[in-house]
């Protein structure tokens, strides 16, 4: 009789045991482990978007070559019906790669990029920067794909100068005066956004600045 007791306690510790081993294997399958978290958030942090930084000068003087790329047909149509200046060229075009959720940060020195109304201004050079705290893919309430720019920030210095030449053998004083803009933004993936204006030289001539990103395939 205390054989039968003894054995059955023990089919009982047994089926106990059983049952959490069960139980634990059960959880473990369902549950990602740590290093399979690790690998599936490193495989997240590999998507990269190619963004493109557009500086449109708006002026209206004559342009030599006023043609736009195709993917700012709607841009410019936009920057028609709301802007009062008569041509539209592009001053330069900024591609760079940037990793969903970094940073990009980047400066240049390049040519002016709008008359500034005299010969030795003309040659200097203009100090440009752009930046953007951050980059991140998200959906919209229509679940679209959508990029947020956290911290947009373009700035120039364009040369100014700010005395006449009295003779061939006088230096020129030229001042460079900053403009920029800060400002957050989403748009929708692929599709370009103008991001604002700047009014730059004598001349009223304006810097409009559009942006654009999409994820890149490979």
């Amino acid at each position: 009789m205390k054989l039968q007791k003894v054995l059955s306690a023990l089919v009982a510790v047994v089926m106990v045991a059983l049952l959490i081993v069960v139980t634990s294997a059960s959880s473990n399958a369902q549950e990602p482990t740590q290093e399979q978290q690790k690998q599936n958030d490193t495989f997240e942090d590999q998507t990269n978007l190619d963004t493109q930084l557009y500086l449109i000068v708006a002026t209206n003087q004559s342009v030599v070559d006023e043609k736009l790329p195709t993917s700012l047909d709607s841009v410019v149509k936009q920057l028609r019906a709301t802007l009062p200046f008569k041509n539209y060229r592009l001053a330069a075009t900024l591609l760079n790669r940037v990793k969903n959720e970094g940073r990009l940060d980047l400066s240049w020195i390049g040519g002016p990029l709008a008359p500034m109304g005299t010969a030795n201004s003309q040659t200097s050079p203009t100090f440009s920067s752009f930046k953007i705290r951050g980059v991140r893919l998200a959906k919209n309430a229509k679940g679209q794909t959508v990029v947020h720019m956290a911290g947009f920030n373009f700035g120039a210095r364009f040369p100014i100068q700010m005395m006449s030449v009295a003779s061939a053998n006088a230096f020129p004083v030229i001042n460079y005066e900053n403009t920029g803009l800060q400002t957050d933004i989403s748009m929708r993936e692929s599709e370009p956004v103008i991001v604002g204006t700047l009014n730059v030289g004598p001349s009223g001539d304006a810097l409009i600045l559009v942006v654009s990103a999409k994820r890149t395939l490979r």
